[in-house]
């Protein structure tokens, strides 16, 4: 599967149909979701990092690229891969890296260790390298923090999201803003809008009716799975 075919499920969408893409963690839940008719998938970071057992932030990169290729090879429709922050990898190396696993996509997000919002226009000029390393080879989903670690303000988000599309990003994602904000967001950023819902079709539903393009989860299906397996586990014991 090519990007090319990943950046056409993005376009062309009736309103209130947003593109679902669900994250899975390893090849098994990845196969759950393709069997279940998703045309494409998007890894979590924090999701991939739970099931490898380290916190969110900390896997190493080899390890990172790894999962995302072993879920690549177990399905048949494209994946795109949270990437974090690039890992501090050149331009080259890291879409190198990308295509190698087999992604069609990345999230890059704008601020250093979950803490600190990186300067919006040298972030901006680092997506452009990456865009000009990869052509169209890649779908890039610019992550917006500002609601994350910044002010919050949805004029800053918007700022920013500006950069970023004009830098080359296909999509940006503003990380945790508030559902009540979504129309300013919409209205204020040109092309495809991500969003995060909650593991439930009315969350999907609502923001899918408020503008959103395309649908994530983060880790909320990797966690769902182990609270899940928890409650069988418990239910196991004698």
């Amino acid at each position: 599967m090519t990007a090319a075919t990943f950046r056409a499920l993005h376009h062309g969408r009736a309103a209130g149909d947003p593109l679902v893409l669900p994250g899975p963690w390893d090849a098994a839940s990845a196969r759950v979701f393709a069997e279940a008719g998703f045309p494409a998938l998007a890894t979590p970071s924090a999701g991939v990092a739970a099931s490898l057992g380290y916190e969110d932030g900390a896997t190493p990169p080899d390890e990172m690229f790894a999962a995302v290729a072993r879920i690549v090879r177990a399905v048949p429709v494209p994946v795109s891969a949270d990437i974090e922050g690039g890992y501090g990898l050149a331009p080259r190396e890291l879409v190198g890296r990308l295509l190698e696993a087999g992604a069609v996509g990345c999230n890059l997000e704008d601020s250093e260790n979950h803490a600190t919002l990186k300067d919006p226009q040298r972030h901006a000029d680092w997506l452009a390298e990456v865009r000009a390393e990869a052509g169209d080879a890649l779908f890039i989903n610019a992550r917006v923090d500002t609601f994350l670690v910044g002010t919050g303000d949805p004029a800053d988000a918007v700022a920013r999201a500006r950069l970023y599309v004009a830098a080359g990003a296909d999509c940006v994602y503003p990380l945790l803003a508030p559902i009540e904000v979504l129309p300013v967001l919409r209205e204020g950023i040109e092309g495809p809008l991500n969003m995060a819902a909650d593991t439930d079709k009315e969350s999907v539903a609502e923001l899918g009716r408020l503008g959103a393009t395309r649908i994530t989860f983060g880790p909320g299906m990797q966690r769902y799975a182990t609270r899940a397996i928890g409650e069988l586990a418990a239910g196991l014991r004698l």
